[in-house]
């Protein structure tokens, strides 16, 4: 069986652009979340990114191209760059393979407010496949080029469909990931009617998201784009280029019963899938990026789930959710961490469950604590995202 080797990383992220410094940050359990919107009715808040995009377009180049687009080419750049730059690829066997659950947020913003004139260009810079089909116009990927909008779970399973291609030999390389950049203020009201944000408490904003905690009280929004570099390892031998991970396993299921209330026999189905593509058994496997969004009912869920997968050897799975720093980035959430936990299993570092200091105790989770730790050990994690309409995507990573 075709391995798949992760050659190439790209972020554009709350903590950054590099990576690595990115990583590094979690780490140190840096909190991105900031305040947001001072004149809506409720305190937000939410963890944005400062983009500069002339870096990356010029000004002729910017109308009807959307944030969420920019921010994804930019990932999407840096990711092959990160991975050699693949000049030797035909352009018909380079396919990209993009997540984004909501589109261009900021053109619809701009439409709605828009005094009576909208942009002729919002059509094609709000639609949920321009970020991948922009990747495609930059990069010359004439191969496939596919857009799943599968709520939080869209980049986790255009990962795994990105890996599924290059294992069947559609592609040679596949450019995989996501973007979404929601943060406007009628989105925001919109998440905040849902009540599932978290509270807002003046001066305690960057704590506001505690995961598995015993106080939970709901996510913070995030913005951002991340893009993996998919290969088949034995192409990226033949070039010299050295692997991040292997993704080895990938599983998808549907709960198939509420459209936003999450079920534990699904996301059990979906981890159990993803350890038999790869071959593993649940002890294999040393750290789970959790999907961990602190909702009450949502973190309780995921625990089932967890528990009745991992059984006797739950107590050896350590587990946290890196929301609780960078916020829930929605339909590039599964992206970012899938890199993050690329990261984890390459340096052999777990990243903190942030502010968590009482942890629920129904859950009997072994959560990485707020200062991170070394897991030199390491050779396997999972990424699990769980996303309204009850599709569930669950990542296997191995040390490469």
């Amino acid at each position: 069986m075709t391995q798949v080797a992760i050659t190439g990383l790209g972020v554009v992220s709350p903590h950054g652009e590099d990576a690595q410094a990115m990583f590094a940050a979690l780490m140190r359990g840096e909190s991105a979340i900031r305040p947001v919107f001072p004149d809506l009715p409720k305190p937000a808040a939410a963890a944005t990114l400062q983009f500069d995009e002339s870096r990356w377009f010029t000004k002729l180049q910017l109308p009807g191209v959307d944030r969420v687009s920019q921010l994804a080419v930019a990932a999407a750049e840096m990711a092959v760059r990160d991975a050699g730059a693949l000049r030797d690829v035909a352009p018909e066997r380079l396919g990209v393979y993009g997540g984004c659950g909501m589109g261009g947020a900021t053109a619809l913003e701009a439409a709605y407010r828009g005094n009576g004139r909208v942009p002729p260009l919002t059509i094609p810079a709000f639609m949920p496949n321009a970020p991948a089909s922009q990747v495609a116009m930059r990069l010359n990927a004439r191969g496939p080029v596919f857009t799943y909008s599968v709520a939080c779970a869209s980049s986790a399973v255009a990962i795994a469909e990105a890996a599924k291609a290059v294992q069947r030999g559609e592609v040679d390389v596949a450019i995989a990931g996501g973007s979404e950049a929601l943060i406007v203020p009628g989105v925001v009201l919109a998440w905040q009617a849902m009540q599932t944000l978290a509270p807002v408490v003046a001066g305690e904003e960057s704590r506001a998201v505690r995961p598995f905690a015993a106080d939970r009280a709901g996510f913070a929004l995030g913005e951002g784009a991340a893009f993996l570099v998919l290969e088949s390892a034995e192409r990226a031998r033949a070039r010299g280029a050295a692997a991040h991970a292997l993704l080895t396993g990938w599983g998808h299921s549907c709960d198939a019963t509420h459209l936003t209330k999450p079920d534990a026999a699904g996301q059990a189905r979906a981890m159990r899938a993803a350890l038999q593509v790869a071959g593993l058994q649940p002890s294999d496997v040393g750290y789970c990026n959790a999907h961990g969004t602190a909702t009450r009912i949502g973190d309780g869920v995921e625990a089932e789930a967890l528990s009745a997968v991992w059984g006797d050897a739950i107590g050896a799975l350590r587990v946290s959710s890196t929301k609780a720093l960078h916020g829930h980035l929605l339909g590039a959430a599964g992206a970012l961490e899938a890199a993050i936990t690329v990261l984890a299993v390459k340096n052999g570092q777990l990243p903190p469950n942030a502010h968590a200091e009482q942890p629920d105790p129904a859950f009997g989770l072994n959560l990485v604590p707020a200062s991170g730790l070394d897991a030199p050990d390491l050779r396997a994690a999972v990424s699990s995202s769980f996303a309204f309409g009850g599709s569930n995507a669950v990542l296997l990573f191995e040390r490469a």
